[in-house]
């Protein structure tokens, strides 16, 4: 795995604890919401810290999908599992949140799976070697198989 890829997990993991703790600290200023109340959510949106929220974890998503396009579910998903010992921390630090010691034990197990995966590919390769990224692989890979297209 190169810089790049790291780079990207390293953006899904921040952009995603990030927009979570602006979109809490907003939501606490707003008050309680009801979707039925339309007018109570673009209140709650206007909100400087939602928005920030908001736009932080647009980009999480932008990184998510990115990092999907190159890796399987089953490693982006635990890769970016350091995002809640980050998320902890600024819930209890930053946001003066109560964490349990049984909740800190969770983020740890958690956390510590990621061991577990870490050690293996970042994609799923199939019978016909690795996954086509764009057409002309594909067609190399559909002409080695002696399937046209």
């Amino acid at each position: 795995m190169n810089f790049r890829k790291y780079l990207v997990l390293a953006g899904v993991t921040v952009f995603a604890a990030a927009g979570d703790s602006m979109l809490s600290h907003g939501m606490k200023q707003v008050g309680g919401i009801s979707v039925g109340r339309l007018q109570s959510v673009i209140f709650a949106v206007l909100n400087p810290w939602v928005a920030i929220g908001i736009l932080l974890l647009l980009a999480f998503f932008a990184t998510y999908m990115t990092a999907l396009s190159w890796a399987d579910l089953t490693y982006v998903l635990p890769a970016t599992s350091l995002g809640y010992v980050i998320l902890a921390l600024v819930a209890r630090f930053v946001l003066h949140e109560h964490v349990s010691p049984l909740r800190w034990i969770g983020i740890a197990l958690i956390t510590g799976g990621v061991g577990f995966i870490a050690g293996g590919p970042e994609i799923t390769t199939h019978e016909h070697g690795e996954l086509a990224r764009d057409k002309d692989d594909a067609r190399a890979v559909a002409t080695a198989s002696g399937v046209e297209r």
